[in-house]
């Protein structure tokens, strides 16, 4: 989906695949077929945008085979689907029965990392439609903070990648006309868990095309205030270069034995629901939701946020609630000034078959429903913002 900003610039709205995972090329092209078209067709749009995930294997074969890369984009075309943003965080095993903290895996100190990343930004430029130049891929914000954060070679390896990364999108805007830009996605219990730890390692790689990826779900479980975050990325200079759109799991009074029991039923074995509070002393965290409702592990005085990706247009039932209230001012800073700070909102909720049994789309169809239910909040807070959605 595209909007006008007041500004005159195209803004783009997409939704992320990572939601219905496929390793293989023939997966991915049975989701434009079984998901993204009919989310298109129930949005009543001729055009929708999609944040493509492609996993390790996928990725490879559009690589080695540039007729296959030719194809893909013929069928996006006839589909009626466009893609300027992929996600690049996960690599591989998104799909898995349990995901966890092989997610972080392969990270920045891992040559593998950068040659993925590498794969991504040129496959991008070929899927990019012919109208736009610019496209973005987020990714991995370094590493998993251990045993990261006690090696004192990793943060030099990964420097090296980044910067070896911003030369290697360098040569390809050159080649292709096409520039292609990387965000970091800061996430709890990551090296770089908020936007205020990505300054750091951005202002030393210094490169305009490595940049930040806010996603509103993560600035949110971090208890980070939207417009201070903002306000510190723009006066240290660094790039937004796409936003994600998602809500974290919120509850007020985490001592309650109601509360600790809804919260219960998000605890699941699949996804890492890293949860967080505010005390006296800073912030306080878990690796996992079920680890922070066993015995103390987690003070319970102050509201609790969980890393749980909830769908947009439906918040849990009391007594939990969403943070969707963050994404709003989030947005109105990213997208409602004079300039817009990004062109590139994904839609990412990919935990809908991670919901609880009753709130669970249980068909292609109820899932469909779902997705396209948050596009169109999405479309409206946009609207509402003056932007003008585009046919």
């Amino acid at each position: 989906m595209r909007f006008r900003h007041p500004d005159g610039s195209t803004v783009h709205l997409a939704y992320c695949t990572n939601v219905h995972p496929a390793e293989a090329l023939d997966g991915v092209r049975a989701q434009l077929r079984d998901h993204c078209e009919p989310v298109r067709r129930r949005l009543g749009r001729d055009r929708l945008g999609i944040g493509l995930w492609l996993a390790r294997d996928a990725a490879r074969t559009l690589v080695n085979d540039p007729a296959e890369l030719r194809s893909l984009r013929a069928e996006l075309d006839r589909r009626g689907l466009e893609v300027v943003t992929l996600n690049g965080f996960p690599y591989e095993g998104f799909g898995a029965d349990e995901v966890k903290y092989r997610v972080y895996k392969p990270d920045w100190t891992d040559p593998e990392r950068l040659a993925h990343t590498t794969d991504l930004a040129r496959l991008l430029a070929g899927l990019l439609p012919d109208d736009v130049t610019e496209g973005t891929i987020s990714t991995l914000p370094i590493a998993w903070r251990t045993p990261f954060d006690t090696d004192p070679e990793a943060a030099r390896t990964a420097h090296t990648a980044l910067t070896t990364l911003g030369e290697r999108l360098d040569a390809l805007a050159e080649l292709t006309g096409k520039s292609i830009r990387v965000g970091l996605e800061p996430e709890p219990g990551c090296t770089v868990e908020t936007t205020a730890d990505a300054i750091a390692p951005l202002t030393a790689i210094g490169h305009p095309r490595i940049g930040l990826c806010i996603d509103t779900c993560h600035l949110a479980t971090s208890f980070e205030d939207p417009d201070a975050a903002v306000d510190a990325l723009g006066t240290a200079g660094i790039p937004i270069a796409k936003a994600q759109l998602s809500a974290a799991l919120h509850a007020e009074h985490p001592h309650l034995p109601e509360v600790r029991t809804a919260l219960a039923a998000f605890a699941e074995p699949r996804f890492l629901h890293q949860t967080r509070t505010g005390t006296a002393a800073g912030l306080r965290g878990t690796d996992d939701l079920d680890e922070a409702l066993t015995g103390r592990a987690l003070p319970d005085g102050a509201p609790w946020r969980a890393h749980f990706h909830v769908p947009l247009h439906a918040p849990p039932a009391p007594p939990l609630t969403s943070t969707l209230p963050v994404l709003r001012t989030a947005l109105t800073r990213l997208v409602g000034g004079a300039q817009p700070l990004t062109r590139h909102l994904e839609v990412e909720t990919y935990t809908w078959q991670a919901l609880p049994a009753a709130l669970r789309p249980r068909t292609r169809t109820q899932l469909a429903d779902g997705i396209a239910a948050e596009l169109t909040l999405a479309r409206d807070l946009l609207v509402d913002l003056g932007l003008k959605e585009l046919p």
